[in-house]
């Protein structure tokens, strides 16, 4: 994973996956918060308090090995992924209000993976890489350039060349697909020497962490009186990490292949899961317009 082609291809295929976020959003998009302020308050209370919280619980009781263990954190605070919205559309949701969520996360993602993950490697594996692997102020800065740049660009191209936009919008979100299932298979032949012991390690607390974020995603905001397609937009926007991203972070900033292990378990795994909580949520009830909804 720590060849100069890998090194090169992750920041890329991020980029990528990010330029195709840009494309759908306006300015109007993050305006629009504003119209389902319960359902977002809700999403990122979860997103940027619970699921961290919840995975450093989860390490714990499950006794996941150090460096795993950080690299589920470095998960756990990474945003929600472009296929958020896939499953939304699929399953009922409120798409525009995924496209907003995954937009917010992105850039609070700036601040909150280098705290989060930081957080995880001191208390799990403080000597990882002989206490140099932490998201120092240079480092946020790959963060901030990998996350936020690309996303500006998809937006400018989409204000000032809509033709463009528009045609490069398919194959961007072929593109990003693509990307997701090579950085997996990636990081997972970076590390087949070891995969057995790491899945045996890692891939029960990746299942349960997963099921527990889409249950909690769907379960906390309509205790609230979230309506249901915007619930199942959260649902899916915390259920759905973007595993690119963490093992971008992993690999082309921290240099540490065996953190971004956790991710590429998770992104093997989130898609079935993910598809069979949405065939639960429509045995559930009578899905709802995903374009239509109230939200308190």
């Amino acid at each position: 994973m720590n060849s100069p082609f890998i090194s090169a291809f992750l920041p890329i295929a991020v980029a990528l996956v990010m330029v195709g976020l840009g494309l759908s959003l306006t300015v109007q998009d993050f305006i629009a918060v504003r119209t389902h302020r319960r359902a977002v308050a809700v999403t990122m209370a979860l997103q940027l308090v619970v699921l961290p919280a919840l995975c450093f619980g989860l390490m714990l009781v499950l006794q996941v090995p150090s460096v795993l263990a950080a690299g589920m954190m470095l998960l756990a605070a990474s945003p929600g992924g472009t296929i958020s919205s896939l499953f939304s559309h699929l399953f009922g949701g409120d798409v525009a209000l995924n496209i907003t969520l995954t937009a917010a996360n992105s850039v609070i993602a700036i601040v909150s993976i280098p705290l989060v993950t930081n957080l995880g490697l001191a208390y799990f594996d403080p000597d990882l890489g002989g206490g140099q692997v932490t998201l120092q102020f240079g480092k946020m800065l790959q963060v901030f350039a990998i996350v936020l740049v690309p996303v500006a660009v998809g937006m400018l191209l989409r204000r000032y060349r809509p033709s463009l936009a528009a045609a490069l919008d398919r194959p961007v979100r072929i593109g990003s697909s693509v990307v997701l299932a090579l950085a997996v298979l990636g990081s997972i032949f970076s590390e087949r020497a070891e995969l057995p012991g790491y899945i045996a390690d890692v891939g029960p607390a990746v299942l349960v962490f997963c099921a527990l974020n889409l249950v909690l995603g769907f379960a906390v905001p309509r205790a609230v009186r979230v309506a249901r397609p915007q619930a199942i937009a959260a649902s899916f926007e915390i259920g759905a990490h973007n595993a690119t991203l963490a093992i971008t972070i992993a690999v082309g900033v921290l240099d540490s292949s065996a953190l971004a292990v956790p991710a590429a378990v998770y992104g093997a795994f989130m898609i079935p899961v993910a598809a069979l909580f949405g065939r639960l949520l429509a045995r559930t009830g009578k899905p709802t317009s995903a374009a239509v909804g109230h939200a308190g």
